[in-house]
């Protein structure tokens, strides 16, 4: 199996081990990460955990949008929130959703390989080096998604100061200030309680399959743990199970979720759109949404400089 830049790449940034050592133990796991990790670690060529973590996991979430149709969203990471904190990091994070907003690539390799729209003579890439040798400090561009809406609107909505970005994508027959201001509305719903479907429909049947698996494990033991005379047929405990699963679903399905501004507590957000619709005189439903949560799904290093500088000193 052919191993990539971008695998090697990544194996080098979970462990802090050499390039060739990469390369040889994904070539040896035909290309799998965790394997590969472990691979490393037994033959010694990872790094102690503390010096093998320096991930990128701080950092800004942008968005860029041209008019009520087309909008961008990137994640820009850094290692510490303080540079995070930079002008000049936001005002490079803006730069690069600006870049999203008009890309054509596909993926990141694509989209760090084009022309930097601020100086053509660079890449987006370079554009990442020279703003390294300023700060100073690790720096990635991690991911981007552009949204264009052919038959209704997009809004965005950027949470604390960047640390959470939302774009959703809403059909609809109508646009005024009222239909966008309520699309914006579930921008920050989606940016609050985090949903991971529009819909019930969009949920995989994998995930069901496993969440199904999950809880009637759960409400198997709960049943064992009943004295005899107190337990419940398998049956029973299946019929059960859809009550449970359908209150999971409806709290990580957009449509299904209370509306965090819902005055009677009650109203869902498919309920809120419909009565903004209404009044209106259009029918307005979510598409799709984008949610980008800063260091989302990465591991944030823990450093004791105190340790670190011993450490040089002592020529470890």
């Amino acid at each position: 199996m052919a191993i990539s830049a971008a695998q090697v790449k990544e194996l080098r940034e979970i462990t802090g081990a050499g390039i060739m050592e990469c390369k040889k133990a994904l070539t040896e796991t035909d290309g799998n990460i965790e394997e590969a990790v472990e691979v490393l670690r037994k033959a010694g060529a990872a790094k102690a955990e503390k010096k093998a973590n320096r991930i990128a996991a701080e950092g800004l979430c942008y968005v860029a949008s041209e008019g009520d149709t087309k909008a961008a969203v990137v994640e820009v990471n850094s290692e510490t929130d303080f540079v995070a904190s930079n002008d000049t990091f936001k005002a490079y994070t803006q730069k690069v959703a600006n870049q999203a907003l008009h890309t054509n690539a596909a993926d990141m390799e694509a989209f760090l390989a084009e022309k930097w729209e601020d100086d053509p003579s660079k890449t987006v890439a370079e554009s990442l080096v020279d703003l390294i040798a300023v700060i100073s400090e690790k720096l990635s561009i991690r991911r981007f998604q552009k949204v264009e809406s052919t038959d209704g609107i997009v809004a965005t909505y950027v949470h604390g100061g960047g640390r959470i970005a939302v774009i959703v994508e809403a059909a609809t027959d109508v646009v005024n200030d009222e239909i966008k201001e309520a699309v914006r509305n579930v921008a920050m719903q989606v940016a609050a309680l985090s949903p991971q479907y529009v819909r019930a429909d969009d949920i995989p049947q994998s995930v069901r399959d496993h969440e199904k698996e999950i809880l009637l494990a759960q409400a198997i033991a709960e049943n064992e743990a009943l004295p005899e005379n107190k337990r419940k047929p398998q049956q029973i405990i299946e019929k059960m199970l859809v009550g449970r699963l359908n209150k999971e679903f409806k709290e990580i399905c957009l449509d299904d979720q209370v509306y965090v501004k819902a005055e009677d507590g009650k109203q869902s957000v498919a309920q809120y759109l419909a009565q903004v619709g209404k009044a209106n005189g259009a029918n307005v439903s979510i598409k799709q949404f984008v949610r980008f949560e800063t260091g989302e799904g990465m591991e944030k290093k823990e450093e004791n400089f105190a340790e670190e500088v011993m450490a040089q000193a002592k020529g470890l």
